[in-house]
């Protein structure tokens, strides 16, 4: 990649990440209305086309397909969520978020002057006082997935308890997950109060909402949960957590990114947008890019607003960069995971 290229790059992305912070002024949510959820109709088949039709018409190459998997990696969500996950391991998944890219690498991108890092770190609650010891001072968010994480089946007390125990910790995002049989059920006050609840235990951490859109039975229902949650104060919509058999698919997201769209019509505010689960090629990382771009605007290419949930994204978007910088392709170890 040329030095000019990324220096432009660079540029744009500082200006458009200054812009949206100082325009961003956090979601409060609103009052119930059962009017905007009545008029969320998804024309399933519509949605499939605008999707199909995504990697024909907009393609990014070279330089920039390059200067596009850097943004990428800004963006993600670097997680570890596994039943075997140690303090080592998580300390090790710091250190990989604060130098996502071998700095020999990025030296032959032309790009060692970007301070590169993911947009945030995601662990269960017991690894939040690990994460934040690790990433001190840096600009990483901590996040960590509460409520019950990943079927939220918990006693709602200790859903409320377990986000306030993260906040407490250091967490300055909180992944919740929405009681389903609410969606299921059309029970859209009951997804409200629940959601505006744990808004309020975040205090000043974020709240990003799961809806686990592969188990809502319909992208009708997707729709209107999407709304339902905003209303109700969450500063991202997430598809998924990545443990559903189906996760985030790119009819689903775009069908969140237009409520998100509505929403910001309707009331001023916005709210973020954060796809999981099954997203891991750089392919597919850039089609939600040019997405989010076609759909939102630039404004939402900020970690303030998109952020991708993602555990091995990054290796395949090394790979993709290693290719770019020499015209070889190389093994997974040349690029660890800490």
């Amino acid at each position: 990649m040329t030095q000019t290229n990324v220096m432009d790059l660079d540029k744009r992305r500082k200006k458009d990440a200054g812009a949206a912070d100082t325009d961003i002024t956090r979601n409060p949510g609103t009052p119930l209305n059962a009017d905007w959820i009545d008029a969320v109709r998804v024309n399933l088949s519509a949605a499939e086309r605008r999707i199909t039709t995504l990697s024909g018409r907009r393609t990014v190459k070279k330089d920039w397909q390059a200067a596009w998997l850097l943004k990428a990696i800004s963006l993600m969500d670097l997680t570890t969520l596994a039943g075997d996950d140690t303090d080592g391991r998580v300390r090790r998944l710091c250190a990989k978020a604060l130098r996502p890219v071998r700095p020999d690498l990025l030296k032959d991108l032309g790009a060692d002057n970007l301070n590169l890092t993911v947009g945030a770190v995601c662990v269960y609650h017991a690894f939040v006082k690990t994460a934040v010891e690790a990433l001190r001072g840096s600009p990483v968010e901590i996040a960590a997935v509460s409520t019950g994480f990943p079927a939220g089946h918990a006693p709602f007390e200790t859903r409320l308890k377990e986000i306030e125990a993260s906040v407490a910790d250091g967490a300055t995002e909180i992944d919740i997950v929405v009681s389903r049989r609410h969606v299921l059920t059309a029970n859209w006050r009951a997804l409200y109060d629940e959601v505006k609840a744990f808004r309020e235990a975040c205090g000043p951490a974020h709240l990003k909402a799961i809806l686990a859109t592969g188990e809502l039975g319909s992208i009708s229902k997707v729709g209107k949960a999407s709304m339902v949650a905003m209303m109700a104060g969450a500063d991202f919509i997430k598809t998924s957590t990545g443990m559903e058999s189906i996760n985030a698919t790119l009819p689903v997201s775009l069908v969140m990114m237009r409520a998100i769209r509505d929403y910001h019509d309707a009331t001023g505010f916005k709210v973020g947008f954060k796809p999981a689960g099954g997203i891991s090629n750089a392919k597919t990382a850039l089609q939600y890019l040019v997405l989010v771009k076609e759909e939102l605007g630039d404004e939402w290419l900020s970690p303030k607003l998109f952020r991708f949930g993602a555990s091995r994204l990054l290796g395949d978007i090394e790979r993709q960069l290693e290719h770019h910088a020499t015209g070889r392709y190389s093994a997974a170890n040349r690029h660890p995971m800490g």
